[in-house]
């Protein structure tokens, strides 16, 4: 494995970082990783961490739903059932705020969003780095809609989303850019990512089954996801809360504190913290997913 090590900040490009968590990697490879801040902007990194070259390995287990798309368990059945919902919702937020138009899904895994938002009157593509993703997706569009990169025009895209996908890049700024680059002027972007000042959060620590590590590149709170916008400039309209992430992800959570074996109580345990969760998140927003809404500055 090839470890990089990020000396300044992407944000604010501060060079003093301390750490404050090491976590496992629960889901492949069992290795600790560090989750350090920058000491002048609060901005949380997974530092070092595997550089391009080595990260894919990482991707490599069969618990890594997102991009094999199938049920092996009851937790994955219920991670399935609740992507079928929050599908439909995705939908909805972005229909109130755009007619149907062209729309690019940049980490479009195994492509459900795209069939959907095509199903809608969308004229859709996508971006998906993992091929045994990409080709999913391209058999359930029945086209090639899908690439293994960014090769859009410039300013063509009514609607750009990147579902939990931002945390997992390398270099942000960069994405960041290009993607506001293909964007209209009157375009809006969606990014969803995890919300380390969540209540869920707080509880898990290092069990936190958001945070990731190594594939979790980066870890956001409100504070620092609008300063990454402002600097890229993206100017923030709204930001939605993901009610049901904090169910799943305290599932996992759960799994991972009990040695990674859930037992009876567990599922229990799991709705209680994301019903705790998001009753408190309706006071100050922090829920355990969010997504940012923003257009051009």
């Amino acid at each position: 494995m090839l470890l990089e090590t990020i000396t300044r900040c992407p944000i604010c490009e501060g060079e003093l970082f301390s750490t404050v968590l090491q976590c496992k990697d629960f889901t492949q490879s069992q290795e600790d990783f560090q989750i350090q801040k920058c000491n002048r902007c609060n901005f949380h990194l997974t530092n070092p961490r595997p550089d391009r070259s080595s990260i894919g390995k990482y991707y490599l287990s069969e618990d890594y739903i997102s991009h094999t798309g199938t049920s092996r368990s009851i937790f994955d059945f219920i991670y399935l059932k609740a992507r079928e919902t929050a599908l439909n919702w995705k939908k909805e937020i972005i229909s109130k705020k755009k007619y149907p138009g062209t729309l690019l899904d940049f980490g479009s895994g195994t492509g459900e969003f795209l069939q959907s938002m095509s199903k809608a009157g969308w004229n859709v593509s996508g971006v998906e780095p993992s091929e045994l993703a990409r080709n999913k997706a391209n058999q359930l569009l029945q086209a090639t809609k899908v690439t293994e990169t960014l090769h859009l025009a410039s300013s063509t895209q009514d609607v750009i989303t990147l579902w939990h996908v931002l945390e997992h890049l390398h270099d942000i700024n960069s994405t960041m850019a290009k993607l506001k680059s293909v964007l209209k002027k009157d375009g809006l972007i969606f990014v969803a990512v995890p919300n380390l000042e969540s209540a869920d959060a707080y509880k898990y620590r290092q069990y936190w089954a958001a945070y990731d590590v190594p594939r979790h590149l980066w870890h956001f709170s409100k504070s620092t996801m609008k300063a990454l916008l402002q600097k890229n400039g993206f100017k923030l309209e709204e930001i939605y809360p993901m009610r049901l992430d904090a169910y799943y992800v305290s599932l996992l959570s759960e799994k991972y504190r009990n040695n990674g074996y859930h037992n009876l109580l567990s599922p229990i345990s799991a709705f209680l913290s994301g019903y705790q969760s998001n009753r408190k998140a309706k006071a100050d927003n922090n829920y355990s997913s969010l997504v940012y809404l923003a257009s051009h500055a």
